[in-house]
């Protein structure tokens, strides 16, 4: 029973994610347009980068601290 009850479950969801898959593909690929005759795109990079360069400068930052305290 619980066989059964989980294969229809997963066909379900492969069928939901499927469609909604192929809809935000079109959405996604105005988004982009849009962004990027506006200009704002580079913005988006921006925001991203920097987000990015926070966490590797916190990670890093926690690495030597964790080294020092190994060390004691």
């Amino acid at each position: 029973m619980n066989k059964t009850i989980a294969f229809i479950f997963s066909i379900l969801l492969l069928t939901l994610s499927e469609t909604s898959f192929a809809q935000n593909v079109a959405i996604n690929q105005e988004n982009a347009t849009i962004l990027h005759q506006n200009g704002q795109i580079y913005l988006v990079v921006l925001v991203l980068v920097t987000i990015f360069a926070g966490i590797i400068f916190y990670l890093i930052k926690l690495e030597r601290k964790l080294n020092r305290l190994e060390k004691k």
